[in-house]
Parts: C-alpha cells; sequence; structure tokens
C-alpha cells in the first residue's frame, strides 16, 4: 500500500506540465481559429442565402402583384363588358388558374412536407452528434441544419403567399358566380334600355335628316333664285348696253345728216345771193350743187344702209319713244331687283329659324322624352303600388265571400229592396260588394224587427223549432205528415165551428201512434241532440 500511494503521488516535472498545458493552449487556439473561420464561412453563407432570399421574395412579391393587377384587370374588364359570354370566359379563365395554383400549392406542401421530415431528421441527427460530443462534424451539420431551416424559412413564405394567392382567387370566383345568378336580368334591363335608346336616337335621327333635307331643298332653292336673278340681270345689262349701243349708232348718224343737210342749204343760199352777178356762173353753181345734193343723199344713204330717205328720218324721230321705254324697262328692272332682294331676305330668314329650329325642336323633343320617361316611372310606380292593392283586395274578398254567402243564405227569407237593377256575374268581384251591401241591409230589417222582443224567448223558439225540423228529418219517408194548405184547413176549422160536431175534437188511432212514437223518440234522443247543439 505504501508503493502504491508513492507512485500515485508522485507528479510529473514542471517543464512537461507546462509543454503539455502549451500543447493544450495550441490545440485550443487552433480549434478556435477553425471554429471562427468555420463560423465567417457559415455567416458569409447565411449573408449569401439572405440576399437571394430576399431576391426571391421581391421576385415572388413582383409575380404576385402581377398575377393580381391581372386578375383586377380581367374582373374590371369583365364587368365594364357587361356581357355573360365574356364573363362564362373569365370564369374558366380562373377556374384555370386556380386549379394550376392549388396544383402548385400541392406541389408545395409536398416540398414543404419533405423538408420538414428532412428537418426532423437533421435535428434527430444533430442532437445525436451533441450528445456524442464531436465537435468538427457537429459544426457542418450545424450549418447544414441553418441551410435547411433557411430552405424552410423560404418555403414557409412561400406557401403563405400561395395561401393568399389561392383565397383571393377563390374570393373571386365567388364573386362571379354571384354575378353570374344576376347577370342575365342585368343583361336584360340594358338590352331593354339600348333598344330604347336605340329608338329614340333613329327618331332623332330621322328628325335630323328631314331637317337636312329641308335645309338642302331650301338652299337649292335659293341657289335657283340667285341664278334666276343673275341671267337676268345679266340678261337685262345686254340689252341695256345693245339698246344703248343702237341709240349712239343711230344718234351719231342722224347728227351727221343733219351737218350735211344744213351745210347743203348754206352752199345753195351762198350762190344765190350771187347770182345777179353772174348768170353763167350761177348755172355751173346748181349744177354743182344739185351734185353735192346727190352725193350728201347718197352718202347718207350708204351710212344708213337704207334705200328710202324716210327711214333715216323715222329713227331720228323715233329715239324719243326707245329712250322713254328704255328708262320705264330699267324703273321695271329696278323694282323687280328690289321684290328679288326682299324674297332672298325672307328665304334666308327662314333658312335660319328652320335651321335653328330643328336644334330648339331636338332639344325640346329630348326634354319631353325625359319629362315622359319620368312620367312613366311614376305611373309604373303607382300601377305596382295599385297592383299590390288589388291583390290585398282580391285576397280579402276571397277570404270574405264564404262568409258572406253563408250569411246570405241564412237570411234568405229577408227581402230587400233592390238599387241595382242590372243583373252582375257571380264570379266577379263587384259581386261580393253586392252581397255586402245586400247583406247590411238585411241585417238592418233584422235588427228593426228584434228591437223590442225577448231576445231569449225567441232563441228559445228558434231551438225548438229546430229541434222539431231535425226529429222530422229523421223520421221514415213512409210517416210523413200530410200538411194541408192554409186556405183548406181555414175553411175545414170554420166548417167545424158552424156544425158544432164533437168529432173534431176525437184523435185518430193514427194520429195517437204517430204522437207516441214522437214522444218516445224525443225522449230517448234529447240528450245527444242537446250535446250536437253547438255544431248546428
Amino acid at each position: 500500500q505504501k508503493m502504491a500511494f508513492s507512485a500515485e503521488s508522485i507528479k510529473p516535472p514542471l517543464q512537461e506540465q507546462t509543454t503539455e498545458l502549451k500543447r493544450k493552449i495550441q490545440l485550443l487556439e487552433s480549434d478556435r481559429a477553425t471554429y471562427y473561420e468555420s463560423t465567417q464561412s457559415s455567416i458569409k453563407k447565411n449573408k449569401q442565402s439572405i440576399l437571394q432570399l430576399r431576391q426571391q421574395n421581391k421576385e415572388l412579391r413582383r409575380r404576385l402583384a402581377e398575377i393580381t393587377s391581372g386578375m383586377y384587370t380581367v374582373l374590371s374588364n369583365s364587368i365594364c363588358s357587361k356581357t355573360l359570354c365574356f364573363s362564362q370566359e373569365a370564369a374558366t379563365t380562373l377556374d384555370h388558374r386556380v386549379m394550376s395554383k392549388r396544383k402548385r400549392l400541392n406541389a408545395l406542401k409536398a416540398t414543404t412536407q419533405t423538408n420538414q421530415r428532412r428537418l426532423e431528421e437533421l435535428n434527430m441527427k444533430y442532437r445525436r452528434l451533441k450528445s456524442e460530443g464531436s465537435g468538427g462534424t457537429a459544426s457542418a451539420d450545424i450549418r447544414n441544419l441553418k441551410e435547411e431551416e433557411d430552405a424552410m424559412v423560404v418555403t414557409s413564405l412561400t406557401l403563405t403567399n400561395m395561401s393568399i394567392f389561392v383565397f383571393l382567387w377563390s374570393l373571386e370566383v365567388m364573386l362571379f358566380t354571384d354575378e353570374s345568378l344576376t347577370f342575365e336580368g342585368q343583361l336584360d334591363s340594358l338590352e331593354a334600355e339600348i333598344l330604347k335608346h336605340r329608338e329614340e336616337h333613329q327618331k332623332l335621327q330621322v328628325i335630323n335628316n328631314d331637317a337636312q333635307l329641308s335645309r338642302k331643298a331650301t338652299e337649292a332653292g335659293l341657289q335657283q333664285l340667285e341664278e334666276s336673278l343673275f341671267k337676268e340681270r345679266k340678261e337685262r345689262e345686254r340689252l341695256k348696253t345693245s339698246y344703248t349701243k343702237k341709240a349712239e349708232e343711230l344718234k351719231a348718224q342722224a347728227e351727221k345728216a343733219d351737218r350735211r343737210v344744213q351745210r347743203t342749204i348754206i352752199q345753195p343760199d351762198e350762190l344765190s345771193s350771187e347770182a345777179p352777178h353772174s348768170t353763167t356762173r350761177m348755172a355751173g353753181e346748181e349744177e354743182k350743187v344739185m351734185s353735192t345734193f346727190e352725193e350728201a343723199f347718197r352718202r347718207n344713204k350708204e351710212a344708213a344702209e337704207v334705200t328710202d330717205s324716210q327711214e333715216i328720218v323715222d329713227p331720228i324721230t323715233s329715239q324719243g319713244e326707245t329712250r322713254q321705254h328704255l328708262e320705264k324697262l330699267k324703273k321695271e328692272n329696278e323694282e323687280v331687283l328690289v321684290q328679288l332682294k326682299q324674297q332672298k331676305e325672307l328665304l334666308n330668314q327662314d333658312f335660319e329659324n328652320i335651321k335653328y329650329s330643328g336644334g330648339v325642336k331636338f332639344s325640346s323633343d329630348q326634354q319631353t322624352l325625359e319629362e315622359c320617361e319620368q312620367q312613366l316611372q311614376a305611373e309604373q310606380q303607382r300601377c305596382n303600388a295599385g297592383k299590390e292593392r288589388l291583390h290585398g283586395l282580391v285576397k280579402a274578398f276571397s277570404t270574405a265571400r264564404p262568409a258572406v254567402e253563408h250569411l246570405i243564405d241564412k237570411l234568405q227569407h229577408i227581402t230587400v229592396v233592390k238599387k241595382t237593377k242590372h243583373h252582375m256575374h257571380p264570379d266577379s268581384d263587384v259581386y261580393v260588394v253586392e252581397l255586402m251591401t245586400q247583406l247590411e241591409l238585411k241585417l238592418q230589417v233584422l235588427q228593426q224587427e228584434l228591437q223590442g222582443k225577448d231576445l231569449a224567448a225567441i232563441k228559445k223558439e228558434m231551438e225548438e223549432e229546430e229541434f222539431h225540423v231535425r226529429i222530422e228529418d229523421k223520421l221514415p219517408e213512409y210517416n210523413t205528415r200530410v200538411r194541408l194548405p192554409e186556405d183548406e184547413a181555414a175553411d175545414l176549422f170554420t166548417d167545424e165551428d158552424a156544425s158544432g160536431e164533437s168529432e173534431a175534437n176525437i184523435i185518430s188511432r193514427e194520429a195517437l201512434k204517430r204522437q207516441s212514437k214522437l214522444i218516445a223518440d224525443a225522449n230517448f234522443k234529447r240528450k245527444p241532440w242537446k250535446k250536437k247543439k253547438g255544431k248546428f
């Protein structure tokens, strides 16, 4: 034992201890360096994975925004188009998209489940390695585990995004289904409005076409009048110029003829004054004058292009008449021109009135159309309210009719004066009103008859009469009473009273049997009839 104690108590030298400690420190330093390097590498990888995940998240959000925008565009287009066919196509496309997204969601769920199983396996492996205490391999598994966790986070994010997307699509499908239920009625109302507006447009188009045609006809008539006026003016100017030219020519010819005549007259006067001086020269000068006269006359004929001298004188004398006639024509043409100008102004005014009255008529027709539509809507509302009231009244009449007919049957023994002489059909609603008026009159008569009477005694008499009627109804056919008319019964009683015979007070055997039978039946069936009294 001493030897063992001494061996255990022996310590290694200090140098060995220091070397051992240095070696351990180096190992720890190397482990620390490797751990630092591994952590830095894992940090870098995590940063890279975070950046990738952020980019993927941005990409997914961008795709989600595109899908939602496409969805809203499809929804807005389907709502704006207002057509059932397009809504059905949009619904089918949305269904296809929803099916594809569901498939993708199922695939992502499957991948998520596999990743979850992988994560569980890695967690188990991590716990096992941690329990075993292996440092280097544990750090690698930890890195793998972190990577798997990051992938799991990405998958969960995508899964949540897809679930939101599927929820949105399901809401849209529900909206489309709800719209498809009420879409036919909306389409019918829209088609009715479209037809109504189309008819109004056609009417207004017809009015516009009529106005355009009248405008064109007015313009054509105005243009024709202007053309005719222009032609007449040109014709008048042409005639005026021709007449003035002719008058000037005739005037010039007349002046020339006058000058020549004066010249020829002056020359013979001079020759006659010189005649006493020389007779011989006179004969030669006379011949010369005659020749000059002949020459002047010949020249006048050539200038006037006439053979007779009277034809030269007549135009000169008729120039005054021609001038007066031309002045008269000028005045008449000026008056016609003033009238045509007035007609042109009137036609322009009519054209402007037609032009602006078309727009005013169009606006007034549109206003009247809107007022008529408002009145139509108000009348339709009144008609609907009247229909509802009529339905309620018909229902009330149908419920009250059996009761009224029953009361009329009960009170048919009361007669009243009918105010209405015409016959009414029993199936009409007015017949019920007539029955109610008759019933009211009969009830008033009955109330007047029952005033001042004992109602209890009357009720008792009615019960007894009803009891006797029921008993008589129960009797067999061969045991019925023969009722005599009232007149014959009165005659019999009077005869019996007059004769004074005592046989009238004697009851026959058959009558006695019948009375005893009635009494027995009455005693036997009195209680049941009293029990059933309330049912009648």
